[in-house]
């Protein structure tokens, strides 16, 4: 029988198979979630993207991503091992609100997910951010730190969030492999928490 969230996740019992677990890498529109599934998959990712067009003007907020000209409009795959005893199947959501519609069934079966933040864009991360609560969904937010940049401390970021201090923060430039596997590693570790202690604030990378 697999995992199905109730307690805390120990890792798969002695003898059995590897555990295959969900999560979801979500955000706003443009925050680098296809980015980071692509620097930690270990197989080549399955993307579904398109390039914007007029018809993506006054519809999506291209405000502080100009440079940006493809969008996903389905999801994002890949995977990674964490250890002998866990594969982790990744599934980055689409971030315009016009595909909203498909989070809830792609969070079927999800046992965590992984919030992606810009802090020139924190609002953007607030309604993935109300999906997961609502949800009951264990999920740890990674500051996307462009090219190093740290814009916001962790404190003002778990302020401007209004995030429980439950909820790890992480923050580094998602497009290097060790920082998006380190966030993944940190919701593994929150989730065989209990995701019930006070998180520990740290930056990755």
């Amino acid at each position: 029988m697999g995992y199905d969230g109730s307690e805390p996740w120990s890792g798969p019992r002695e003898g059995s198979a590897a555990a295959a677990v969900k999560f979801l890498i979500a955000g706003g529109f443009g925050v680098g979630k296809t980015t980071m599934v692509g620097a930690v998959s270990e197989v080549a990712p399955l993307r579904t993207e398109e390039y914007l067009t007029v018809a993506s003007v006054g519809v999506d907020d291209m405000a502080g991503i100009g440079e940006k000209v493809t969008t996903t409009v389905a999801m994002d795959f890949g995977r990674i091992t964490i250890s002998p005893d866990l594969v982790v199947y990744l599934f980055g959501t689409p971030g315009q609100d016009r595909f909203w519609f498909m989070w809830d069934d792609l969070v079927l079966g999800a046992l965590g997910a992984v919030v992606i933040a810009d802090t020139r864009r924190l609002q953007s991360s607030f309604g993935a951010i109300d999906f997961f609560e609502n949800r009951g969904i264990p999920f740890v937010v990674a500051v996307n730190c462009f090219d190093g940049r740290l814009e916001r401390s962790i404190a003002e970021v778990r302020d401007a969030l209004d995030l429980d201090p439950r909820v790890p923060i992480l923050m580094g430039d998602l497009r290097h492999r060790t920082v998006s596997r380190d966030v993944l590693l940190c919701l593994v570790d929150h989730l065989m928490a209990g995701y019930g202690q006070v998180a520990t604030e740290r930056a990755t990378g």
